[in-house]
């Protein structure tokens, strides 16, 4: 593997070293983003994200070193004085969680920035460093390890990834139930408390780990911006985690292959690659995307037309009038437009229509389908009148819109209410049932 390394030229080098830290920083991110994502706690990552500033400042400021230990250390005690401070503001101040949040984190990132500004231009700490990271200069800054020369940002990634992983495969089970209700968990006998204040502890392990790689500002995208791409594409835990760390790993490689060509620091585009995954499961996801939703929509509307249609037609029948309607009579009585017309060809091609020498007739298949609109049309004016007291002559409408959505088993249901499902308020037979 090292011999393979250093057959590398420096360029592709430096690109490898990159794209596999900043790899691990964004799957390490992801894994605990998915839990924040579905406890609706994503803020409360952006909060340690910006809270934990004080206690690297202060770590430092009493080691007077960078030395990892105490930077963890210093971020880890004052990520969990937010957890508590937030959930202490939140329960006891009957302070609404998300403002509980705001109050906490702001005060404590302003006072990591007051402590910056006050030491940071005696102890050498550059305040662009903790905002936008320094991934692009990983190879510069290493630490001896076995005799050879690895990133510092390797060595303190790679072993809060398997922390990470870890804690998840040990805890699997505890941590899903928690995360969907806490509440059911408690009564499982899981102490729901104690898994949440481990997992932000993680979360503020894994931030102060990725600082030095993505920044205090950029760290956010990769906490909450892959849990949120997976959510919408899978409702599996196990496969919106995998999920998670492939975007990770996408926005690691299009990120730097981004900040090559626009010659910016590579955090930034990966923030964006990852923001424009979301943006794609948004618009395309195939159960709560935008575009699922309008074909959803477009199809349930182009139903009802042809629903309506097919009950119109039959109500016709009933009434013996000879006259038939025409296409364009049909479909100008259901509302004319693009749907209507799909509605009538959607429905000559199933052949439930058929073009008769006199105009539209129901086919066989068509009238039995027409027939069942109308029994729930009728059974739902009856059931109204019956059992809400409603007056005859009000319950054609919410009939109307009743009608598309009820199925045989809720017209058993309905029939079995009833003291007389053989006509309806009107006096008009009521269809049989299939």
């Amino acid at each position: 593997m090292t011999e393979w390394f250093s057959s590398l030229n420096v360029q592709v080098q430096d690109a490898v070293l990159v794209i596999g830290i900043a790899t691990l920083t964004n799957v390490a991110c992801a894994l605990l983003g998915c839990y924040l994502v579905l406890r609706r706690m994503s803020l409360l990552g952006d909060a340690l994200s910006h809270a934990v500033l004080p206690g690297l400042i202060v770590a430092f400021i009493l080691a007077g070193s960078m030395n990892i230990v105490y930077m963890f250390a210093g971020a880890l005690a004052v990520g969990l004085l937010t957890t508590f401070l937030t959930q202490a503001v939140h329960r006891q101040g009957n302070v609404p969680a998300d403002a509980a949040i705001g109050v906490v984190f702001t005060s404590l990132f302003a006072l990591g920035v007051i402590l910056i500004k006050r030491y940071g231009q005696g102890v050498d700490l550059d305040p662009d460093c903790v905002l936008y990271g320094q991934i692009d200069l990983v190879e510069f800054y290493t630490v001896s390890l076995g005799g050879f020369e690895v990133p510092r940002a390797l060595v303190s990634i790679a072993p809060v990834l398997a922390l990470n992983v870890a804690v998840i495969l040990l805890l699997w089970k505890e941590l899903k139930i928690s995360a969907f209700d806490p509440a059911l968990a408690t009564t499982m006998g899981i102490n729901a408390d104690r898994l949440f204040y481990l997992l932000m502890a993680l979360v503020a392990l894994t931030t102060v780990a990725s600082f030095e790689q993505v920044g205090s500002i950029l760290v956010i995208a990769m906490l909450i911006v892959p849990g949120a791409t997976a959510q919408l594409l899978t409702d599996r835990l196990s496969r919106m985690m995998l999920i998670a760390a492939g975007v990770g790993v996408v926005s690691a490689v299009l990120g730097y292959v981004l900040s090559l060509a626009w010659n910016v620091s590579a955090a930034g585009p990966m923030a964006v690659v990852a923001g424009g995954c979301y943006a794609a499961a948004a618009l395309a996801s195939p159960r709560y995307g935008i575009l699922s939703a309008l074909v959803r929509n477009a199809q349930t509307s182009l139903r009802i037309v042809r629903e309506d249609l097919l009950a119109m037609l039959y109500r016709l029948e009933e009434l013996h009038i000879e006259r038939r309607l025409g296409p364009r009579e049909a479909t100008q009585a259901v509302g004319a437009g693009v749907l209507a017309e799909l509605g009538l060809r959607s429905l000559l091609r199933r052949g439930e229509l058929a073009r008769g020498e006199r105009g539209l007739e129901l086919t066989e298949r068509g009238r039995r389908r027409a027939a069942e609109l109308v029994r729930s049309h009728r059974l739902w004016e009856a059931y109204l009148v019956e059992h809400l007291g409603l007056a005859a002559d009000h319950v054609h409408d919410p009939a109307e819109r009743m009608e598309h959505f009820i199925d045989a088993r809720l017209q058993e249901q309905i029939v079995a209410d009833l003291s007389n499902a053989q006509q309806d308020p009107h006096g008009r037979e009521i269809p049989a049932g299939p």
